[in-house]
């Protein structure tokens, strides 16, 4: 994979405000025919250099998202369009820029995995702006917001020292809904075939909504073109068809197997909570992994629509999930995947915001790699109102290097209450149904 920032199709991304196009671009500089606001003044401007490189490369289409013509109609005509022309790839030049380079590092001379998850967001969503627009500026923009994410698996650790690049495409249409894949390349000297440097990949979903009536609003129709766009459209319909099964259906009774399952996980639980002097020593009731935090969302957390952007609330959860794994293990953890995340309900600027995390459970089969499942739950609370409501899930999974040293072992987690123990066996069942996917592609 070679890395050329000059490729028309590269966005470059650098470490400040400034454009990197030069004083002279007209995104930068306020025009008073137009009383157009800076870039600089942009919502969204100060969390992330990759925002302000993707939003300064596709301000025409953005400047209608913030100032939508009044009483404009929808779009009258749907196009069609190819993955080709929504395809979108930013470069991090972290072997030249030190600045840059500061600004991902974690302590242990990685990529932060939560501004990485910032960005993939941020990248997705100008992704589905391209494919969506009519190029026509006297129709209404669409209203797009990311409705989940299906998973985004870390292959190899990212290393901050070389340059990274992200290169991401619509792969699905449906009636208003949008699928884009989005993969994470750092290439080394040892590695020269382009698919081993594929060290990330990610699948985001957007819904479209009509920016005047709120309603679900129909999107521009997608053409694969070639024979690995086709498969990816027919992997990600299949997808689409088993998320609607699963959000179809209420929350079904047990059957034999299943109940015999739920005592199974309750019953050291309750060992544990009705006799601890005899409880096994490795394992630990669920309630006692809790973490959690909370803020107010502020203004420089919204999106273009003016809502919290996505990225910030999944670099928040990351970094709880991050914590509650760590303070769990007494090691420091690796992360291995995004399970899935879904986007509930929009979160305002000004809301308050909690997030709230524990180790689901833990997979301990091979005792070298043992893993460790986190959930976040992000609550939004208003407490004039006397209410809280969940904005979003999300369900990381972590491992620990060396994690059998000098007798030191991973504990095993165990519900306390029926909810608990159901709420375990769901996500035990999604993520071996996510795997059985996998696998059989």
């Amino acid at each position: 994979m070679e890395f050329n920032s000059s490729s028309p199709r590269t966005i470059p991304v650098v470490s400040t405000f400034a454009s990197p196009f030069g004083s002279s671009s007209p995104a930068l500089n306020e025009d008073p025919k137009t009383n157009r606001k800076p870039i600089s003044l942009w919502p969204g401007m100060y969390h992330s250099p990759v925002t302000n490189a993707l939003w300064e490369a596709r301000s025409k289409i953005f400047e209608r998202l913030l100032d939508p013509p009044k009483d404009a109609p929808p779009q009258s005509e749907l196009l069609t369009k190819t993955s080709s022309q929504s395809r979108t790839s930013i470069l991090y030049n972290f072997s030249t820029d030190d600045i840059l380079r500061e600004q991902y590092r974690d302590p242990w001379n990685e990529v932060r995995i939560g501004k990485l998850l910032e960005d993939l967001d941020a990248l997705a969503g100008t992704i589905s702006v391209k494919h969506c627009s009519d190029d026509d500026s006297m129709t209404r923009p669409l209203l797009l917001v990311t409705a989940s994410v299906d998973k985004i698996a870390l292959k190899k650790s990212i290393s901050v020292d070389i340059d990274l690049k992200i290169v991401g495409a619509v792969i699905w249409v449906g009636r208003s809904s949008i699928e884009i894949q989005l993969e994470v390349i750092q290439s080394t000297k040892e590695v020269s075939d382009t698919s081993d440097s594929v060290v990330l990949t990610a699948n985001f979903i957007f819904v479209a909504r009509d920016s005047k009536t709120g309603k679900a609003a129909p999107v521009n129709r997608l053409s694969p073109q070639t024979e690995r766009e086709k498969s990816l459209f027919e992997e990600a319909e299949a997808r689409s068809k088993l998320r609607k099964r699963k959000t179809g259906g209420d929350r079904r009774e047990l059957d034999n197997g299943e109940v015999n399952r739920l005592e199974a996980l309750l019953a050291e639980g309750r060992v544990i909570c009705d006799m601890p002097a005899l409880a096994d020593r490795n394992s630990i009731l669920l309630r006692d992994t809790r973490l959690e935090n909370a803020l107010i969302c502020q203004p420089q957390q919204r999106n273009i629509h003016g809502r919290i952007f996505g990225g910030f609330l999944m670099l928040r959860a990351f970094e709880l999930a991050f914590s509650t794994a760590y303070a769990f293990a007494g090691l420091m953890p690796c992360f291995l995947e995004v399970d899935h995340v879904d986007f509930l309900r929009p979160v305002d600027v000004g809301d308050f915001l909690r997030f709230k995390s524990c180790v689901l459970y833990t997979e301990l089969e091979n005792p070298d790699q043992p893993l460790i499942n986190i959930e976040v739950v992000a609550h939004v609370t208003r407490p004039e109102f006397r209410s809280s409501e969940v904005s979003n899930t999300f369900y990381f999974t972590f491992t620990v290097s060396k994690a059998v040293t000098n007798g030191f072992r991973i504990r095993n987690v165990v519900p306390g209450t029926q909810e608990e123990a159901r709420h375990i066996l769901e996500r035990m069942d999604a993520k071996a149904l996510q795997l059985s996917k996998g696998v059989s592609k």
